[in-house]
Parts: C-alpha cells; sequence; structure tokens
C-alpha cells in the first residue's frame, strides 16, 4: 500500500508542477481564480498553497479542470494513473475529528456530515500544516484531536490527504461550535460536499420556507417596524416549528412546542415530552435515530437581528434560492432610487456605497431591483460610478463581482441542517449558559446552526 500512496504524492507533485510552469489560458485561469479567492492578493506562500490545491480541482479553463488538461497533456500515463486523477475531482475540504489510529493511517469522521474516512500515509509521513506553530507527525495524533484538511480518493474506501492541513487539538463542544460556524462561513460550497443527499435536503428546504413565508405574509416582501417584525418573524417560526413535528408525526400543542422550545430539540428532551403528553415515542425515536431520510435535517431557528429589533423599519424579502434577507434601509434606498435629483438629497451616495460594499446585500437584491426600476437603477448607478456608458443587461454582473457579490446564491442560513450538528450547537450553547452568572433577563439558547 505504501507504492500507491508514494505514487499519489508523485502524481500531485506533478499536477501542481504543472499549475505552476503553466501560462496562457491556464494561468490566466489561475490568476482570476487566486483573485476571486483573495482579493487583496497579499498571500503568504501557505495561502499560495491552499489557493493552488483547491484550484486543481474546483477551477475551470473553458469546459476542462486543470485535471483533465494535465492528463490530456501526458500521454505516457498508464490506465490506472488517469483513473486516479480523474477520482480526485471528489476530493473536498472538511473539518475531521480523528476517530482511530490506524498502523497505516488514521480513520477520520467529517463533522459536516458525520462521514467516516480511512485516510492512509505512507511509512513516517508528515502532514504539511498550516500552522506555523509545530506540528505532529502522524504517529502523534491522538483520537478526538480535530484537523481542518483536504482529502483526496486514493480507492473507493481509501483517501490521502492532500499535502496541508490546520490543526487543532482537541476542543471542547463550544470551540467545536465555534469552529464549524467558521468553516460554514469560509467553505459554503463545501458543506456537504461528500453528502450530496443532505445538500439536496438542505436546498428543499429553503424552497419550502420560502413557500411558508408567502402563504404567513401574503407575499416574498414586507416592511414593518422592527418589533413589529421581530413578533411576526416568531410567530412565524412558531408556525414552522409546529409543521415539523407535526411532519414526523409529533401532533403538539402549543405547550409541547413550548416544552420543546425550552428544551432545545435535544434527543432525550423530546422524547420525554412526547410520552408527557402521550405522543407516539416511536416517531420521535425514528427522527432522533435518523432512520427516515427525511427527518435527517433539523429547520435552524431564524431571529431578527438585534440591532434591527429597535430600527423605525425593516424590510424582509424571501426568495426559494437567495434565503431570507432583512434590510433596515430598502425603503429608503428605493426612495433615493425613485427621486428626481438623488444627488442632492444628502447621504444618498453614502447608502449607494453600503449596498454595493456590504457582503449581507446580495446579488438577488440588485437583480430584484433592476427588475423593478430598471431605468432608475441604470440612471443611478450611471451618475454613481462616472460611468455614462454603463447599463444594467451588460454590466451589472460585472460591478457586483467588482465589489466582492457572489452571482450565484450560496446556502443561506435559513436551510434546514443535519441532527447532529443541531445537538451539538445546543449543547455547546448549554455549556457556555452554564458557565454564565444565573441573572433576571438571561436567554434561552439560540435554536438552529448557529455559531456560538
Amino acid at each position: 500500500m505504501d507504492a500507491i500512496v508514494e505514487r499519489s504524492h508523485t502524481l500531485k507533485q506533478a499536477l501542481v508542477d504543472f499549475v505552476l510552469d503553466a501560462d496562457g489560458e491556464l494561468a490566466q485561469a489561475l490568476d482570476i481564480y487566486a483573485a476571486a479567492q483573495m482579493p487583496s492578493g497579499n498571500r503568504d506562500r501557505t495561502q499560495q498553497q491552499v489557493i493552488i490545491d483547491r484550484f486543481i480541482t474546483e477551477g475551470k479553463i473553458g469546459d476542462r479542470s486543470p485535471i483533465e488538461l494535465f492528463i490530456a497533456s501526458h500521454a505516457d500515463l498508464s490506465e490506472s494513473d488517469r483513473n486516479l486523477l480523474n477520482s480526485w475531482h471528489r476530493s473536498f475540504i472538511g473539518l475531521f475529528t480523528i476517530t482511530q489510529i490506524l498502523p497505516d493511517g488514521l480513520e477520520l469522521m467529517n463533522w459536516l456530515t458525520a462521514k467516516h474516512y480511512i485516510v492512509l500515509t505512507a511509512k513516517n509521513y508528515i502532514v504539511k500544516s498550516n500552522s506555523p506553530e509545530k506540528q505532529p507527525a502522524i504517529s502523534r495524533f491522538k483520537p478526538g484531536e480535530i484537523l481542518l484538511t483536504r482529502i483526496y480518493p486514493l480507492t473507493d474506501n481509501e483517501w490521502i490527504f492532500s499535502g496541508s492541513h490546520t490543526f487543532m487539538g482537541k476542543l471542547g463542544k463550544p470551540k467545536l461550535a465555534v469552529a464549524i460556524g467558521n468553516f460554514k462561513d469560509n467553505y459554503k460550497s463545501h458543506l456537504y460536499s461528500d453528502a450530496p443527499d443532505l445538500l439536496e435536503q438542505a436546498w428543499q428546504s429553503i424552497e419550502q420556507y420560502h413557500q411558508q413565508f408567502v402563504e404567513f405574509f401574503g407575499s416574498d416582501e414586507v416592511t414593518l417596524p422592527g418589533y413589529q417584525l421581530n413578533k411576526k418573524i416568531t410567530e412565524f417560526q412558531e408556525i414552522i416549528t409546529d409543521k415539523y413535528l407535526k411532519a414526523v408525526g409529533l401532533y403538539s400543542s402549543k405547550s409541547l412546542n413550548e416544552i420543546v422550545a425550552k428544551a432545545g430539540i435535544g434527543a432525550e428532551e423530546i422524547i420525554a415530552a412526547a410520552k408527557e403528553f402521550g405522543i407516539d415515542t416511536n416517531a420521535a425515536s425514528q427522527i432522533l435515530d435518523g432512520k427516515n431520510s427525511k427527518q435527517k435535517m433539523v429547520v435552524p431557528k431564524v431571529d431578527l437581528p438585534a440591532e434591527l429589533k429597535k430600527a423605525e423599519q425593516v424590510t424582509a424579502i424571501c426568495h426559494p434560492r437567495w434565503g431570507l434577507m432583512f434590510l433596515p434601509t430598502y425603503t429608503k434606498f428605493t426612495t433615493r432610487l425613485l427621486a428626481d435629483d438623488w444627488q442632492s438629497i444628502e447621504g444618498a451616495a453614502k447608502l449607494i456605497r453600503h449596498y454595493l460594499e456590504n457582503k449581507n446585500i446580495n446579488a438577488y437584491i440588485w437583480y430584484r431591483l433592476a427588475q423593478k426600476y430598471p431605468t432608475q437603477l441604470e440612471k443611478f448607478l450611471q451618475d454613481f460610478l462616472q460611468r455614462p456608458e454603463f447599463s444594467l443587461s451588460n454590466n451589472l454582473d460585472k460591478i457586483l463581482q467588482e465589489y466582492g457579490k457572489p452571482i450565484e446564491p450560496e446556502l443561506p442560513e435559513i436551510a434546514s441542517v443535519p441532527l447532529h450538528l443541531h445537538n451539538l450547537f445546543q449543547e455547546a450553547l448549554t455549556e457556555v449558559n452554564k458557565s454564565k452568572p444565573k441573572g433576571k433577563g438571561q436567554k434561552q439558547p439560540a435554536k438552529g446552526f448557529q455559531k456560538a
């Protein structure tokens, strides 16, 4: 097995050299990809290695990947080498816990999906680290320690490290919850990359959330004072929770919902609450055991951000792909947009810049404005950008990308999450709350997939 592992590392290094030595379209594609990953351009050697590693499997040159170009330019590769290289399109970044030390590698569990992997290493192999601190060799790793790394397929059941990782050591539940939250923010495209069924369910939950939002509010857009919107969102959230419980056989009363919410929807608490109210505990057990594929995901609780609860007006907009967005200045923006002379209005230019630069105002908001007010928005941006030739149809996507806004939706915060992650976050929040001084007004733990 050592020979196969060594061969994989040889191929990987040859592939990296091929990308670094390339010119023309491949070099240009790498530059564009690197700029998108880290726009500032101030990348150290480790960051450059990570970007190249990601580009090898995620980058595109026309309709082909760097791996495909490498294979096409090396006619002397054996069939087994070609098959191995092509399998690397399935590589992914994960946040792993070491579950077992093996004679020739490690057994890992991906925290995002709870899937297990056997990762093989050659004798005396040391994983290169992204951390400036000295890292232990594989032989010194211990069960329970956490690694942020990319793994590549070696065979149907065995994998290898990509060559770099971040070693985090052992983490308590609150710190692990923070690490998962950071992973969620930094590697959105890798959230469920090794579990397409979970990813599909997550996207479906966005569509369902949008449908329920429209049914409840009567539209996909609603504007209310912050405190009123907060009350309506809370009411809406209770309805969603009730529908979820009924879908899995928990035909609950409002009082049961209150007990479940108070318990943080933990495994033992749900079953105990179900039993107390004479509800089918078998249905509760099945969802908690994950026996029904439709019951592996949990809808997270969505709260109006604290700073918006006191806002004069907040607009909530819901989309079946872009998710739920809260905008305290949407009405103000549209008012400026429709003004005869927006430049004479104090603060108008600052507001436009805010909408372009703020990461929470995504591309869909701009698409929505372009659809509703095409003439006004085009003139608006021509004046602000000082580009009289600017047109929405030809230039809007380019402008949005210049300001760092993805033009394709990323999995929104309201997406359903795997039950094991939901439970981890509840346990982490419980530990955090236990460590805080008790007093009046102490908040109940938040529900759902949120950073501790």
